[in-house]
């Protein structure tokens, strides 16, 4: 069925309803009107008939009746009680002897309401009547037309609304066919233009809309889609030159849809890929089935398909040592779920110069304030020959505890460095961690007590874990000392294993000491970070802690965050691989 015959349809029916209940309505408001005029004409029948029976016997009314009011009219006297007084249709003698009549409709509603009137059938005379009732003092007068053909067609509705409805029906009906006519070309034009675009041949200039508003949206709708063709092309073009680009980049680029189906992959990408993989390939889709991109392949297994809107892409990083090269993995999800992944063969010398750079600008800044103290204290003893045993021994004392933190420095910056540059030279051995927090426990005993600190530990010797164990010491041990050095006095420590599932082993490390503001609660595990420079030199750390710490759980697989409780110091939350 055409749009236009659906619009003309839906119309008519509209307009059909529209018509019959305006027609009901009006026939129904049009007997209620004459209903209501039939009625005030019996209402001054009652009160002629009242005015006559004042001061007169009340069996005057029939020749009254007979002269004055319509042969047809029934008059009733009905008294207070319900008696029949009079009845101008029956004998004097009968009438008395009649029913009570309060029970009648009409009576019963004059009783209510001062009048009342019914349509019924009457027992006494046989017939139907319109009864129309009103009460005085001391009785109701009650009169009846009879309900013949007269009647009804005095009070039927006249015809004239329903032929002025008749013709406003065919002007509609030319009406709704012109609309229709108008919607139909509007709507058959969209659906051509469907049509041609699903056929890949959209000819925009044969297609004709009517100058109405639907016309104008068709031609707006054309002009959206023409000019969204001119903007894919220019994306395509685009596409283009980022393809070429892809093509003369250095890295290997793979872009993958939400199902990991290939979307693009450049011949760098192939060739990186053919390096590490023992056997020779020509597919991208390896890279999931591959040993060595388990862990990014379970990265994507975490993350897809996205379940929110993430403010920030996820990033999987990671590196690959194989056939002697050394390769950087760099995954990202973008927000429609599709991915990009990475492959970039970087030396492990530059690789090693660049971390070495890193760390040697740190270590010179480092280095500058104890070595210069070192140097001042050292001095000073030199050139004053006199100086007193007592001062003497104060400045070497000084001088001493740089050294000691000079020497902190650069075991910890060893420790950093072998844990990026040469992990695999770590020795992995059971460790039960229950043990080795009880030798943390007993390194730093005096410490603990001098400081008033309370220490709780509920990891049981169930906890195994198949690691190394100068890293897992270090990793309990600067976290320690953190909160020793900088929670205050008398700070509660608390170590917890609070989860596990197969792969790893979850801990909560907290403290009760000083909150850490949240400008610094991000940075806290970057090298040579301190929040509170001044304090933190006080007490001789390297400002490498953490930075071991979150090296080693690293190195163990796991991942470690670190959040301030206001009020209750700070808690660290992160895992540790059984296995590494």
């Amino acid at each position: 069925m055409r749009y236009k015959r659906k619009i003309f349809i839906y119309f008519f029916l509209v307009f059909v309803a529209f018509a019959l209940v305006a027609a009901m309505l009006q026939f129904n408001r049009e007997r209620e009107f004459k209903a209501d005029k039939l009625e005030t004409s019996l209402g001054a029948y009652t009160a002629i008939i009242n005015s006559a029976i004042s001061g007169n016997n009340i069996d005057f009314l029939s020749s009254y009746i007979t002269d004055v009011l319509p042969e047809n009219l029934r008059v009733t006297i009905v008294d207070k009680k319900g008696g029949v007084l009079f009845d101008n249709t029956i004998d004097a003698g009968v009438s008395s002897k009649l029913e009570n009549h309060l029970d009648r409709p009409e009576i019963a509603e004059a009783r209510l309401k001062y009048s009342g009137s019914a349509v019924r059938y009457s027992d006494t005379n046989k017939q139907n009547y319109y009864y129309y009732a009103k009460g005085f003092d001391t009785y109701y007068v009650r009169v009846a037309l009879p309900d013949d053909i007269y009647l009804q067609e005095s009070l039927k509705a006249d015809k004239y609304f329903l032929y002025f409805v008749i013709i406003l029906f065919f002007a509609a009906l030319v009406t709704i066919s012109y609309v229709s006519d108008k919607f139909g070309k509007a709507i058959s034009g969209l659906k051509e233009f469907l049509l041609s675009i699903e056929n890949n041949n959209p000819e925009f200039d044969k297609i004709a809309f009517p100058d109405t508003e639907i016309g104008d949206i068709g031609h707006k709708i054309v002009q959206t889609y023409t000019l969204l063709e001119c903007r894919n092309r220019e994306l395509d073009r685009e596409r283009e030159k980022l393809i070429r680009h892809f093509q003369y980049l250095k890295e290997g680029i793979a872009i993958y849809s939400s199902l990991r189906e290939p979307v693009y992959t450049n011949t760098h990408f192939i060739q990186h890929l053919n390096t590490i993989k023992d056997d020779a390939t020509f597919s991208s889709d390896d890279v999931f089935s591959m040993e060595e991109f388990a862990p990014m392949v379970q990265f994507l297994e975490q993350n897809l398909p996205l379940k929110y809107i993430h403010n920030e892409l996820p990033i999987w990083n990671g590196k690959i040592e194989k056939n002697g090269h050394h390769f950087a993995v760099r995954l990202i999800i973008f927000q429609d779920s599709t991915f990009e992944l990475t492959l970039s063969d970087v030396s492990q010398l530059e690789s090693t110069k660049i971390l070495k750079q890193e760390m040697t600008n740190n270590i010179a800044h480092e280095l500058r304030t104890p070595v210069s103290s070192i140097s001042g204290y050292l001095e000073t003893i030199i050139n004053q020959e006199n100086m007193d045993e007592e001062r003497k021994k104060h400045y070497l004392e000084r001088a001493y505890a740089q050294v000691k933190r000079l020497s902190n420095l650069i075991r910890d910056v060893a420790l950093i460095t072998k844990t990026e540059s040469a992990p695999s030279f770590f020795v992995r051995e059971e460790v039960v961690m229950a043990d080795m927090l009880a030798e943390v426990r007993l390194d730093f005993d005096s410490r603990i007590e001098s400081s008033k600190a309370v220490f709780e530990c509920s990891v049981t010797n169930k906890v195994v874990v198949v690691g190394n164990h100068t890293l897992l010491y270090a990793i309990f041990s600067n976290l320690i000392e953190n909160s020793i050095n900088y929670g205050g006095e008398g700070v509660n420590i608390s170590v917890e294993n609070y989860a596990e599932d197969e792969g790893y082993y979850y801990f909560k490390f907290s403290n009760s000491g000083d909150a850490i503001a949240s400008e610094h609660i991000g940075r806290i595990f970057d090298r040579f970070y301190r929040v509170d420079k001044g304090r933190s030199r006080a007490t001789g750390g390297s400002g490498l802690g953490l930075s071991i710490v979150k090296n080693a759980v690293l190195f163990h697989g796991g991942e470690i965050t670190a959040k301030s409780n206001a009020g209750s110091g700070v808690e660290f939350i992160f895992s540790i691989g059984k296995k590494v």
